[in-house]
């Protein structure tokens, strides 16, 4: 029989930076695929809206969640043939996707749809529940924050180098509101697992909190 496919879960609150550090880690383990989940609530909530059908019918937004017809094809998102590589990226997609991931019809929609990334060497899987519920006997668990103001800051430069206009005071208001509602939903709640590696990147720099998790993985995952 052979060994179980290694994961690595990488979680935490919008704007602590867990995108960029996941697919470092990844590239850094030697290509391990990265799973980038805040994505595909990102296209649920996006396909809930062009659907026309409001966020207050969960099971028509699971519905949604489970036949999603998107392709990730050269650096690009395509939903049902669009490009929306940049529209999901915006605030206003990450705040339907706090909204369609407080539904548990659609968090159970997109379960398997995770579970299926895992493939050999391994996987980096970055989101909110990774650890606590998708892949909760990951070897290694990471949960990453920072200040809501140090979030504000970073979600800003990166909406700016995308040519995306925003205001750092109504950034920072609406990551305090996404922390909350992601915080205190019934379903997976946004909460470090038990046996997480917490680190407050508050103050730190991208390679720093990449190399503090590779020290970790090195620690616990097989040799070779």
């Amino acid at each position: 029989m052979s060994d179980p496919v290694p994961v690595i879960t990488i979680d935490g609150p919008s704007g602590s930076g867990k995108g960029t550090v996941s697919s470092r880690v990844a590239e850094a383990l030697g290509g391990w695929h990265f799973l980038d989940s805040g994505a595909l609530y990102r296209l649920t909530g996006l396909a809930v809206e062009k659907a026309g059908i409001g966020f207050e019918d969960p099971q028509k937004a699971a519905e949604i969640a489970a036949n999603l017809d998107v392709r990730f094809e050269q650096g690009k998102v395509l939903l049902g043939g669009e490009d929306v590589t940049l529209a999901i990226r915006t605030e206003q997609a990450g705040n339907r996707a706090s909204k369609v991931a407080a539904m548990p019809e659609v968090r159970a929609a997109l379960l398997d749809w995770q579970r299926q990334a895992v493939r050999p060497p391994g996987l980096v899987a970055d989101g909110r529940d990774m650890g606590t519920t998708v892949f909760p006997d990951a070897p290694l668990k990471v949960f990453l924050t920072a200040s809501a103001e140090e979030r504000a800051k970073r979600r800003y430069k990166q909406l700016k180098e995308k040519g995306i206009a925003s205001n750092i005071g109504e950034l920072a208001e609406e990551i305090r509101q996404r922390d909350e509602r992601d915080r205190n939903r019934s379903a997976s709640p946004l909460v470090p697992a038990a046996d997480a590696l917490v680190i407050d990147s508050t103050g730190m720099t991208i390679e720093a909190v990449v190399e503090k998790i590779l020290q970790a993985a090195h620690k616990v995952l097989p040799a070779g």
